[in-house]
This record gives structure tokens, C-alpha cells and sequence, in this order.
């Protein structure tokens, strides 16, 4: 291991301090190393695994019924044209949204606390927007004309817009994770073997030597990349609330939802974020490198987040509630006291309210409470994308007349719950792929940090 970079060898035997549950705890680099590196998957890694490819294999199943007899199999219909396939796609690039936040904004503004985090957000950034752009395939009744949408787009679309930012957004992610996995890939081919995954490991990186010059390089190239991906986030997540809002429908017709979708994608990928914390600190006993601290800064974060989301859903409903138009009552009434209520109170109070009061306090923000508060904003959030698209669709301006009575409601067929449930496990199927293959903290990065703060 004494090669691992030509930045640290001349400290190569100073043992950097890490602090814990609250207690010093010393480390070599070596123990770095070698906790850093991939584990094997284990009978729960092994279980867990399974579970996730058969909800795939169940989500294949039904997409291949969709494929073969329509869209007839769905419960969408003329008014609910949309359904639980678009608020996953809204789901999934509101949650794409934390690697432009954890990486972009905290490294730019020098935060060094979140270097454990900067990948655990990629991948989750990677993972979301891939699956946001395949449950769009999904939801089209014909994708064997997808390519028509290159071929006769026009730029006066916002879907072309969303199109253009979205596979921006995905090559910049991508490139984010893979550049500062370079190191890495030095480090996991130390003393292996060149057979199975290490030849991967080879091809990835086999242009990585390690220099000064490769090392002087690859920062100016990553701080390149977080400055442009913060306007692409941003974009991605206004020009995907545009398409809401330049359709003319009760509770879309709103100059809010630009700042109202970044403010909740920011949200949600925070939440996710602390969910991916707790799990991979368990289960990969990194407690000396996800640290409590790291728990109590996110938690303020979040706490930030959560205020900022819900002063702009105070925005989105409370106006529009207090003019009451005619067209818009019906649905307001609906998510307030009618059919959507205990879904809409169910977003507001468990994915809001309470994760913000118990994270105000300082033993709210300990590994599982952040956890559990994590968990009720990632579901809240999803419950949110479903507000956002079907009360809306079944309250047109045009009231419904001498229409079937299943066309004034909307409950998804259990291909759309299969297809769903496949695409969320899909995307929990590449992280969980990623980091039986790949460092989930970076260990280079790690290891320079900790020597620079000990020779300071």
C-alpha cells in the first residue's frame, strides 16, 4: 500500500484521528483502507438482493402485459391521463437533485464535513435520474416511436426542454461519480489480482497514475462540473414544474412551481441521503467515518429544507384557497377535507411538520432518529408527486359530463403498482450494486483530508 498516491507518501505513517460516537479513535491508513474498501455481500445482502430483483422481475412482468395488450391494463383513463407513472418520474428527479446539493453547492462552499457523502449522493443522483427517464419510456402507450421525438421535436416544448436537461443532468452526474472514483480504483487494485471485477476495475481506470499532474487536473475538471451542474439542476427541476404549469388546469396554473419543486426536490434528496446514511453506517460499520456529527449538520440542513418547502406550500394552497375561484374549489375541497385528504395531510403533517419539529431538537438529530425522519419525508415526498398530478387531472375547468363513473376516479391497476414498485427497486438495486463493487466513501479523498489536518 505504499503507492497508493504520490500526495500521501511522505505522511504515509502518521495516523490521522477520526472522532466517532462522541470518543478519539485512531487509524492507520491502512485500517482506512481496509474498512473502506467493498464487502462481500453477507445472507442479508444476499437477501436483500433477491427482494429487489423480484420486485424488477414482477415490474418486467407487467410492463411486458402493458406492452402486449396497452395501456388498457392501467386504470389511466381520458381524465387521468397520467397516474402513478408520472409522479414516480417527478419523484425520481426530485430526488436527483442531492448530488447537485451534497456535491455542487457543499464543495463550493468548502464544506469538508461531507466528504463522506459526496458519493452516497451521486449514486443516488445516477440511480434516480436513469429510472426517471425510463418510467417516462413506460408511460408511453407506443415507445417504439420514442425516437420521434428526436427526429420532430420542437424547441418551442418544454418536454423537449425537460428531454435536453435531463440527459445533461445524467452525463454530468455520472461524470462526478466517476471522476473522484479514480483514485479508488489504484487503491482497489493494490495487491489484487487482474481476473473478474478487478480487470473492470483496470479498464475504468487504467489511465489513472496517480501523478501531480493527473491529481491538479481532475480537481479543476471536478469543480468545472459542480459549477455547471447547479444551473442544470435547477433547470431540470423548473422546466419539469413547467410542464404543470404551462397546462392550463386547476392547482398547475401557478407561477410558484418553479421554486416550489426545487425547494421540495432539495428536501427529499436530503431526506434520502440520511436514510442512505444510517443504512450504510450499520450495515458497514463505518461509525468512525459517518459520524454523529455528520447526523446533526445534515439534520440542520434538513430542518432549513423542511421550513423552505413548507412556506412554499403555504404559497401553493392557502392563496388560491382564500380566492376560492369556482374552478379551483372542487379540487382545493378535495385535498383539503375530501377523497385526497388523508393522503394530502399525510404528506403535510408526517412529511413536513413532524420531521421538522423533532429535528429542531439536538437528540432528534442522533443516527436514528434522522433515519426515521428520513423515511417519513422520502414517503411524504412521494405521496406529494401523487398530489401534484391526480387531484388535478380529475377537477378539469371543463366539468365531467356523460362520462363512465370509473373516469371520475383513479386508483392504479396493480400492473402500475408492480411497474412502480420495480422502477424504486430498480433504482435501489444499482446503489445496492455500486457499493458491493465500488469504495461508498471516498478513501482517497478521505485519507488526504485527514493527513492535511494533521500536519496543520
Amino acid at each position: 500500500m505504499e503507492n497508493v498516491t504520490s500526495l500521501i507518501n511522505e505522511k504515509k505513517n502518521i495516523a490521522p484521528p477520526f472522532r466517532g460516537n462522541g470518543r478519539k479513535v485512531i487509524l492507520t491508513d491502512k485500517q482506512i483502507i481496509s474498512d473502506l474498501l467493498p464487502q462481500k455481500f453477507g445472507t442479508r445482502g444476499i437477501v436483500w438482493t433477491g427482494i429487489l430483483v423480484m420486485f424488477c422481475l414482477v415490474g418486467m412482468f407487467a410492463y411486458y402485459r402493458q406492452l402486449r395488450y396497452g395501456l388498457v391494463v392501467t386504470s389511466m383513463r381520458d381524465y387521468a391521463s397520467w397516474g402513478i407513472y408520472i409522479s414516480n418520474f417527478v419523484f425520481f428527479v426530485a430526488i436527483s437533485l442531492v448530488g447537485s446539493l451534497i456535491t455542487a453547492v457543499l464543495r463550493l462552499s468548502g464544506v469538508h464535513w461531507s466528504t463522506p457523502l459526496t458519493r452516497i449522493s451521486e449514486i443516488i443522483a445516477v440511480s434516480a435520474i436513469t429510472f426517471a427517464a425510463i418510467i417516462i419510456i413506460v408511460d408511453m402507450g407506443r415507445p417504439d416511436r420514442f425516437y420521434n421525438l428526436f427526429l420532430y421535436g420542437r424547441l418551442q416544448s418544454p418536454i423537449i426542454w425537460d428531454v435536453t436537461v435531463i440527459t445533461t443532468y445524467f452525463f454530468i452526474s455520472l461524470l462526478l461519480l466517476y471522476i473522484p472514483l479514480l483514485p479508488d480504483m489504484k487503491i482497489l487494485l493494490a495487491g489484487k489480482e487482474k481476473k473478474g471485477i478487478y480487470k473492470l476495475y483496470g479498464f475504468l481506470g487504467s489511465f489513472w497514475k496517480g501523478t501531480h499532474l493527473q491529481f491538479r487536473i481532475s480537481k479543476k475538471a471536478i469543480n468545472i462540473l459542480c459549477i455547471a451542474i447547479i444551473p442544470v439542476a435547477f433547470s431540470i427541476h423548473t422546466v419539469t414544474s413547467w410542464l404543470f404549469a404551462t397546462t392550463y388546469r386547476p392547482g398547475w396554473d401557478s407561477t410558484n412551481f418553479g421554486a416550489y419543486f426545487i425547494s421540495g426536490a432539495f428536501l427529499v434528496g436530503s431526506g434520502a441521503v440520511s436514510v442512505a446514511m444510517y443504512m450504510f453506517r450499520r450495515f458497514y460499520k463505518l461509525e468512525n467515518y459517518i459520524t454523529n456529527e455528520h447526523f446533526d449538520k445534515m439534520g440542520k440542513i434538513v430542518v432549513m429544507l423542511g421550513m423552505l418547502y413548507l412556506y412554499f406550500n403555504v404559497n401553493e394552497y392557502l392563496i388560491p384557497y382564500f380566492k376560492m375561484k369556482k374552478p379551483e374549489e372542487a379540487f382545493l375541497n378535495g385535498l383539503f377535507i375530501g377523497e385526497f385528504a388523508p393522503v394530502f395531510w399525510s404528506a403535510i403533517i408526517g412529511g413536513m411538520i413532524i420531521p421538522i419539529i423533532i429535528l429542531l431538537f439536538r437528540k432528534g438529530r442522533k443516527p436514528l432518529p434522522m433515519f426515521i425522519c428520513g423515511v417519513m419525508i422520502v414517503v411524504g415526498a412521494w405521496l406529494k408527486r401523487y398530489l401534484i398530478v391526480t387531484p388535478t387531472l380529475l377537477h378539469p375547468f371543463l366539468p365531467m359530463h356523460n362520462v363512465p363513473a370509473s373516469y371520475r376516479h383513479y386508483f392504479p391497476s396493480w400492473e402500475e403498482w408492480s411497474i412502480a414498485f420495480g422502477s424504486l427497486a430498480g433504482a435501489l438495486l444499482v446503489i445496492t450494486i455500486f457499493v458491493r463493487f465500488f469504495p461508498i466513501i471516498p478513501i482517497q479523498e478521505t485519507l488526504i483530508e485527514q493527513h492535511e489536518k494533521e500536519h496543520q
